[in-house]
C-alpha cells in the first residue's frame, strides 16, 4: 500500500518547517520507500508498518504543538509493489510526446 500523508502542528504560527522535518526524519529512518514533496510525504509498505510509521511521525511533531492535524490518503492495492515508482513511470509515459516516425 501507499499512504500519502501530512502532519501539521497547529497553533505555532506559519513556520512549521522544523516540526514537519521531525516527522519526515521518522519516515526516512523507517527504511520504507518514501517520497516527500511540498504538501505530502508518501510511504510504501505493508499496512501495519506504514501505519506505525505515520503514528511515529505524528508523535515526532507533538513536542512542537499541543494540537496536530493529520491528513492521510491510502492506495491499498493487492499485488502491487514499488508503486511509488511504477505509478509515476506510467504517468510520465502518458505525458511524453508521441514519437512520430516519418518516412522519406
Amino acid at each position: 500500500m501507499i499512504a500519502a500523508f501530512s502532519v501539521t502542528p497547529l497553533g505555532i504560527g506559519e513556520d512549521v518547517g522544523e516540526a514537519v522535518a521531525a516527522a519526515v526524519k521518522v519516515v526516512r529512518a523507517s527504511g520504507l520507500p518514501n517520497r516527500t514533496d511540498a504538501m505530502f510525504t508518501s510511504v510504501e509498505g505493508e499496512w501495519d508498518e506504514v501505519m506505525a510509521v505515520i503514528k511515529q511521525a505524528v508523535e515526532a511533531v507533538k513536542p512542537f504543538a499541543n494540537r496536530v492535524s493529520t491528513v492521510i490518503k491510502i492506495d491499498d492495492r493487492v499485488g502491487v509493489t514499488d508503486g511509488l515508482h511504477t505509478k509515476l513511470a506510467s504517468l510520465e509515459r502518458h505525458l511524453a510526446p508521441e514519437q512520430h516516425v516519418t518516412v522519406d
